[in-house]
C-alpha cells in the first residue's frame, strides 16, 4: 500500500468522524474505555469459565464435580448480568473515539449486531432455563435436568464473542471497507449479512483466558466458603486445588495462543508484537502461573482472596496493549489521530458521569456486595445489620435523587 492509498483512506475516515465533536478530552474515554473493558472481560471470563465447570459437573458422576457444578451456576449467572451491565461502557466509549470505524463496521455487518442481542438473549435465557428446571432440587449430587439447555447457553455466548470479535477487528481494517462494500459484480452490497475479518488466535486468546480466571474462581471459593461453620473442608480443598490447576495450565494455554495472534498481526501493525507492550501483556499472562505456583500453597488464605484481583491487573495489562495495538494501526499506520478531535466542553455530562460512577455505583455496590458477603458466609438465613439497612436505605434514596435530577434537568432543556 503506498502512500496516496494510506494518505485517501485518511481523508475517508476523516469524514466520516463526527463534526459535533467530544464533550471532554479523548484521553478520558480512552482510558475509561481500557478499565471498563478489563472489568467486562473479567466477568465475561468468569461467566465462561464457570459455565464450563458447571456443565462438566453436569455431565459426570463425581459427586463434587456436580456439587461444584451447581454452585458454579451461581456465579454464572450472576457473571452474565453483570458482564453486560458493564460492557456496555467500552462499546460507548470506543463509539464516540472511534465512531467512523465502529459504525462501519456494525454496517457492514448489520444483520451480525441485531443477531448479536438476540443470540444473547436466547443464551440467557437457556441459562436460566437449566437453573430454574434444577434449582429447586436440595440434592446437588443428583444428576441435572435440561443439560441440553446450558450446552445451547454456552454456545450462545460463544457466538455472541465471535461476533464481537469480529466487529472490532473489521474496525481495524479501513483498507478492506470499500471492499467488503463492493460484490464481484460492481453493485454495492447492502444486505449486511456477512463477517469479514477475524483472528481465531485472538479470539482463542480471550477465550482461553476463562480457564485461569475461572480457577482463580474457585480459590476464592474454597477460602470464602471455609469459614462457615458447616462447611465441608474436604470438599472446599478439592476445589481450591483444581483451581490452582486451572490457573497454571490455562495461563499457559492462553499464553501459547496470544504468541499465535502477535505472529498472525496484520502488517499495518508495524513491528508491535516485539514492542514492550506487545511482549509484556504475554509475559504478564504467564504471570498469572508462576503467581499461582509460589503464592497459593497450602490455605494460602490471603492469597486466595487475591487471585481474582490479580487476574483484573493482568486484564488491565492486556487491555492496554489492546487499545495501543488498535492506536499503533490506526494511528500509527493510517494516521487517524483522535487526539485531534474537536472538543466542545460540557461539564454536566462529564461531572454527572464521573458522580455516578462515584457516588451512585460506589454505594449502590458497595450494598450490594455487603449483602452478597453476609449471605454467602451466613448458615441459615441473614439478618442485616442496623448499618447494612441504612447503606440500604441511602442506595435507594441515591437512585430516587439521581432518576428525579435527569428528569428535572431533561425538561428544562427541553423548555428551553
Amino acid at each position: 500500500m503506498d502512500a496516496s492509498q494510506v494518505s485517501q483512506i485518511t481523508d475517508m475516515m476523516y469524514a466520516l468522524r463526527n463534526p459535533a465533536g467530544l464533550p471532554t478530552y479523548p484521553i478520558i474515554f480512552i482510558g475509561l474505555s481500557v478499565l471498563t473493558f478489563a472489568l467486562h472481560i473479567l466477568f465475561v471470563q468468569l461467566m465462561l469459565g464457570t459455565s464450563a465447570i458447571t456443565l462438566i459437573g453436569a455431565f459426570s458422576q463425581n459427586a463434587y464435580w456436580r456439587r461444584l457444578g451447581a454452585a458454579m451456576l451461581e456465579v454464572a449467572k450472576v457473571s452474565v448480568s453483570v458482564a453486560i451491565v458493564i460492557g456496555v461502557a467500552p462499546l460507548l466509549f470506543v463509539q464516540v473515539v472511534y465512531d467512523p470505524h465502529w459504525y462501519t463496521s456494525n454496517v457492514l455487518s448489520a444483520d451480525w449486531v441485531i443477531g448479536f442481542i438476540i443470540f444473547l438473549i436466547l443464551g440467557y435465557w437457556a441459562m436460566y432455563y437449566y437453573y430454574f428446571v434444577n434449582g429447586a432440587n436440595q440434592d446437588k449430587s443428583a444428576t441435572p435436568k435440561a443439560r441440553w439447555s446450558m450446552l445451547l447457553s454456552l454456545a450462545l455466548m460463544l457466538l455472541v464473542g465471535f461476533i464481537m470479535h469480529s466487529l472490532t477487528s473489521q474496525i481495524l481494517h479501513p483498507e478492506l471497507w470499500k471492499s467488503w462494500y463492493l460484490q464481484q459484480n460492481g453493485m454495492l452490497d447492502y444486505t449486511g449479512d456477512k463477517l469479514h475479518e477475524w483472528n481465531l488466535w485472538r479470539y482463542a486468546f480471550f477465550i482461553s483466558l476463562s480457564i485461569p480466571v475461572a480457577g482463580g474462581m474457585l480459590v476464592t471459593y474454597r477460602r470464602f466458603k471455609s469459614v462457615r461453620s458447616d462447611a465441608d473442608h474436604a470438599y472446599l480443598n478439592w476445589a481450591a486445588e483444581v483451581g490452582k490447576k486451572w490457573i497454571k495450565v490455562g495461563s499457559v494455554i492462553s499464553t501459547a495462543l496470544y504468541v499465535g495472534w502477535m505472529m498472525t498481526l496484520p502488517e499495518t501493525a508495524g513491528n508491535f508484537a516485539t514492542s514492550l507492550w506487545g511482549i509484556l501483556a504475554g509475559v504478564m499472562v504467564l504471570f498469572y502461573a508462576i503467581w499461582a505456583q509460589v503464592r497459593l500453597k497450602g490455605e494460602a488464605r490471603f492469597c486466595s482472596y487475591m487471585a481474582l484481583p490479580v487476574a483484573l491487573v493482568i486484564g488491565l495489562i492486556v487491555a492496554t496493549s489492546r487499545e495501543i495495538l488498535r492506536y499503533d494501526i490506526l494511528n500509527g499506520f493510517f494516521h487517524y489521530n483522535f487526539w485531534d478531535y474537536k472538543i466542545v466542553f460540557d461539564w454536566y455530562s462529564t461531572g454527572l458521569f464521573f458522580l455516578t460512577f462515584a457516588i451512585v455505583g460506589g454505594v449502590v455496590l458497595s450494598y450490594f456486595l455487603t449483602i452478597a458477603w453476609k449471605a454467602g458466609q451466613t448458615v441459615g438465613v441473614y439478618t442485616p445489620s442496623a448499618f447494612v439497612n441504612k447503606l440500604g436505605t441511602l442506595s435507594i434514596w441515591i437512585v430516587v435523587l439521581w432518576v428525579v435530577q435527569f428528569f428535572i434537568v431533561g425538561f428544562y432543556v427541553w423548555a428551553r
